[in-house]
């Protein structure tokens, strides 16, 4: 297989030797031995994928230095190990990267996170965290990677409990007579692998079980109120004792988001002509609250976190993302820690998970619709956090032209209020600009702390 060498200019170079090692980032000496690179590249597939630079001394010796390979030939060693271990080209991307005022050629890999374990040559596991790649050398960590990776599911463990928390519960009942009227509740809970041994399973409890936080005590939804739109809530800034939302996953997720409707529609916003109620798309919020419901990890002790802010709601879920999945191609790739749970669900009488596979494009589609910025995903260590922001499309500048137009003036607490921005100093900035471009004009004779500003001999008319 042919590999490319492509060209870089300085500011590349100087953005490649800026970078700091972390979860997807490493640098490797050309030195290195090929079965020891091999750790580190099993390591970012285990996790969430990541990039290698060989021919980069530091950061020990000093700065970062580019000291790469003489020519293509004296990196087949660590090519050989990169066939073994990946196609090139499928899950792993591999060029030599070469810059005029640079000695050599670098090795630029590129390793996206694979559905399945990866191990180093000599067999050994390994996945990356922060800057480390960390042994999985127990059953437990295995087991764990397993789990995270969705090769085996917490779905299918089964509970202590008896069969009839699942067969003679009103879920159950209400569910047979909608769903599959003519089939008797044991033989199709059995036939459907929700009962496995004459137990049921995690998916049955969650599904079928009129009070399935009896036997999976945190698989509840909590939701907090925090009267700020500060990173973080503290207990001052509670609003009230957080709620918990209980039952079974279908009415888990109805429950929640009508709770979560309630509560933001009591939230006052500024806005361009005063205060108004706060809306979110309901399309929005079902979505990641169905989607965090259902491929969230179970095995993990611990429930859904709703947090409800002055300027968002913030939806978090135990577990990493399952499969291949990343932050960057959420949209777009699919894989499902608890196939059977979505499948069976997807039967109830107007199901939640209705587009399966499509929740989180609804989500962004339903942001969008209302001008409100795209939901934001993050991978935390052992959970994933969405948040929707109630951040106008548009610059500053256009959403206080915008205020302007129905209103006399405009102040720096107003400005953050409206657009969303924590920073008195980054409103400042915005102001001045607007001054200068003749937009604004300050209003005369006023002390600093009461600051107005109004329409400027540029402001535009339509």
């Amino acid at each position: 297989m042919t590999i490319t060498i492509s060209q870089v200019d300085e500011v590349r170079v100087g953005r490649i030797l800026g970078r700091d090692e972390g979860q997807f980032c490493d640098f490797k000496a050309k030195e290195i031995k090929p079965a020891k690179l091999s750790v580190t590249l099993a390591a970012f597939a285990n996790a969430d994928g990541g990039e290698v630079f060989v021919g980069v001394t530091g950061p020990k010796l000093g700065p970062m230095r580019w000291d790469g390979f003489e020519n293509p030939e004296a990196a087949n060693d660590h090519i050989q190990v990169i066939e073994q271990l990946f196609p090139i080209g499928d899950v792993c991307r591999v060029s030599f990267l070469e810059s005029p005022k640079e000695k050599g050629l670098l090795l630029h890999i590129e390793v996206d996170k694979t559905i399945d374990i990866r191990k180093a040559t000599d067999g050994s596991v390994f996945l990356r965290r922060g800057a480390q790649n960390l042994p999985q050398d127990t059953e437990e960590k295995l087991d764990r990677l397993k789990l995270n990776k969705g090769i085996s599911s917490y779905e299918d463990m089964t509970v202590s409990a008896t069969t009839d928390t699942i067969t003679n519960s009103l879920v159950t009942l209400e569910f047979m007579l909608e769903a599959v009227p003519a089939a008797e509740p044991d033989a199709w809970l059995t036939k459907n692998r929700v009962i496995v041994g004459g137990k049921p399973t995690v998916a049955g409890i969650m599904l079928y079980s009129d009070e399935p936080q009896t036997d999976l005590p945190k698989a509840s939804i909590k939701i907090y109120r925090y009267k700020t739109s500060d990173a973080e809530g503290t207990r001052a800034a509670l609003d009230f004792d957080p709620i918990a939302i209980e039952g079974c996953a279908y009415k888990q997720i109805y429950a929640a988001v009508e709770k979560i409707r309630e509560i933001t529609e009591k939230i006052p916003l500024l806005g361009i002509e005063g205060l108004v109620k706060i809306s979110y798309p309901t399309e929005a919020i079902h979505e990641i609250v169905t989607n965090a419901v259902i491929h969230r990890d179970y095995s993990i002790n611990d429930d859904i976190h709703v947090r409800i802010f002055d300027n968002r709601i913030e939806v978090q879920s135990p577990g990493t993302l399952p499969g291949h999945v990343t932050v960057k191609n959420i949209l777009a790739e699919r894989a499902s820690r608890n196939s059977k749970l979505v499948r069976l669900l997807n039967k109830f009488h107007n199901p939640p998970n209705k587009d399966v596979g499509e929740g989180l494009n609804t989500a962004f589609q339903a942001m969008r619709s209302v001008k409100l910025r795209d939901p934001v995903i993050e991978q935390k260590d052992l959970g994933v956090l969405v948040s929707l922001r109630h951040e106008k499309l548009g610059t500053p500048e256009q959403i206080i032209v915008e205020y302007l137009r129905s209103n006399e003036e405009i102040n720096n607490a107003t400005a953050r209020q409206i657009c969303f921005i924590g920073s008195e100093n980054t409103v400042k900035r915005v102001f001045q600009k607007m001054i200068n471009a003749g937009l604004i004009d300050r209003i005369p004779d006023l002390p600093l702390n009461k600051t107005g500003y109004v329409k400027g001999k540029n402001f535009p008319i339509s």
